[in-house]
């Protein structure tokens, strides 16, 4: 558990323009901002649990003034509207699999130890749900979730531009990188080179929630070797998470109907680690503790 670390990740949406978020597209760039100062959750939590946080922009549209901590690897300024063609091209695709491969490749010298997973993007759930679809064949409308709070009327709004999006481009489900392409995002692509870079590395990584989840995914389709490596921190609260993770075949730690991307889980799922190594290595067996093992059974009535 040295030097713990949550890739907290950012990038914009074309998507956006069609109504699927119930909030407008510079919040990302605001959010992003608060990271980079340390007044998120993620932030709170990551001190509490003893891990940094590495904020980096692939793709914010708003302008960033504070810059902070922040690493900037802009691909492209935001992803393309994917309801009308793919999302990026796939050197795009590429440029932002390996900018997130090359922040764990920096952190790597420093001692990392184990990578923790997060996003920030408005109408990244969008895509998420798109990238859910596409790779496990699950109905648009069973991995479509209301994201930052839109109503049911909003919901099915975004459901049918998800559903317009992969009539348009039509991923090949057999091909991760082209499923990223054409419906995915700039963070979610990078956090898919976190993912393969650490497991590479041999370093475990742990999976906030569902958009995390959907690059998680991508990166096992990609190189199956990855899923070993993979810890669930918690099941979202966004439906298509369920689906994601069975994908996976991972039991998520916790169920606390969360639905904030930017890496709480993982935070709390870095705590729980931590508290399992003390259990492990300051924990008195029976026999140090003077404790009486369990009697052997001595059969007859009343055994």
């Amino acid at each position: 558990m040295q030097h713990p670390v949550i890739f907290t990740l950012a990038g914009d949406h074309g998507v956006v323009v069609e109504g699927v978020s119930a909030f407008p597209q510079v919040v990302t760039a605001q959010m992003v901002e608060n990271f980079a100062r340390g007044g998120a959750a993620v932030n709170v939590l990551a001190r509490w649990a003893g891990a940094e946080v590495i904020v980096a922009d692939l793709g914010v549209v708003g302008p960033l003034t504070s810059r902070f901590g922040l690493r900037a690897v802009p691909i492209a300024p935001g992803t393309r509207n994917m309801a009308r063609g793919p999302a990026m091209t796939r050197d795009e695709a590429l440029a932002a699999v390996a900018a997130g491969a090359s922040l764990v490749d920096t952190e790597r010298a420093a001692g990392l130890g184990l990578a923790g997973l997060g996003e920030m993007g408005i109408g990244n759930t969008t895509a998420a749900s798109a990238m859910t679809a596409a790779l496990t064949g699950v109905p648009v409308d069973e991995v479509t979730g209301p994201g930052t709070g839109v109503d049911e009327a909003g919901r099915l709004r975004k459901a049918a531009v998800i559903s317009r999006a992969l009539e348009v481009s039509r991923p090949d489900p057999a091909d991760p990188l082209d499923v990223l392409t054409e419906v995915g995002g700039l963070e979610i692509a990078g956090l898919v080179g976190v993912t393969l870079a650490a497991a590479a590395a041999r370093i475990p990584v742990v999976v906030d929630g569902f958009i995390s989840g959907g690059a998680a995914l991508a990166a096992v389709r990609l190189a199956p070797g990855v899923r070993a490596y993979l810890l669930a921190s918690h099941r979202s609260a966004e439906p298509g998470h369920r689906y994601v993770l069975e994908a996976l075949g991972l039991s998520p730690y916790l169920d606390l109907g969360l639905r904030l991307g930017e890496g709480p889980g993982a935070a709390l799922c870095i705590g729980l680690a931590r508290s399992a190594i003390a259990l492990l290595t300051e924990m008195a067996a029976f026999a140090s503790a003077g404790v009486c093992g369990a009697s052997a059974p001595s059969g007859g009535l009343g055994t």
